[in-house]
């Protein structure tokens, strides 16, 4: 008898995981399972990147997972120390989305030599869609003919810009670009079955 994906408990694989990054893990443990609230984790996905503050590098840490009846997202930074907080501190805010609140789950596959057939992505962008924020991009409306100088307002698309992650082979490895596919077709599959 086989035993689904759901019914698993992932907790201390995502704990496992959290404190293998290296990157803040008591700090970033205690955050995502305050915000998993004792729910089962049955999915997860962790991003490590640096990024570049002028002349320093700085981390951020992505969580993400999946329950039976919400997805959390973590984000963990750190930062050098400011007026405010004069020592070197972390923020994390995370954010907890109904499954069913979910409705689109985007996933972009970067193929290298197309014409050789099947093989692994080079990179995988990830778009998850709930309605939460929205992206609007407007530019002046006119006519066909060149010489009204009318103003004829806006026009513009409203695009859903809920939450985007990009893994390449690359930087971040094929194991990376694996994980990141398993972690979609979950959530994916968890918006089919509502």
């Amino acid at each position: 008898m086989s035993t689904r994906t759901d019914d698993l408990d992932r907790a201390d694989d995502l704990r496992d995981e959290i404190d293998r990054t290296g990157y803040y893990p008591e700090v970033v443990a205690d955050c995502v399972a305050s915000a998993v609230a004792g729910e089962k984790v049955s999915s997860f996905f962790l991003h490590h990147e640096p990024t570049f503050d002028r002349d320093e590098v700085r981390r951020h840490l992505s969580v993400l997972v999946l329950t039976p009846t919400r997805l959390i997202l973590a984000h963990t930074d750190e930062h050098a120390g400011d007026d405010l907080l004069p020592e070197h501190y972390t923020s994390t805010s995370t954010e907890a989305v109904r499954i069913d609140s979910v409705n689109s789950v985007v996933v972009t596959r970067m193929i290298t030599n197309p014409t050789k057939g099947s093989s692994k992505p080079a990179e995988v962008v990830m778009t998850i869609g709930w309605g939460g924020v929205n992206r609007v991009d407007l530019e002046p409306a006119g006519c066909s003919d060149p010489n009204c100088d009318a103003d004829h307002g806006y026009t513009g698309v409203l695009t859903p810009d809920d939450f985007s992650l990009r893994v390449s082979a690359a930087a971040d490895g094929h194991d990376s670009v694996d994980r990141l596919l398993s972690f979609a077709e979950s959530l994916s599959a968890r918006t089919h079955s509502r």
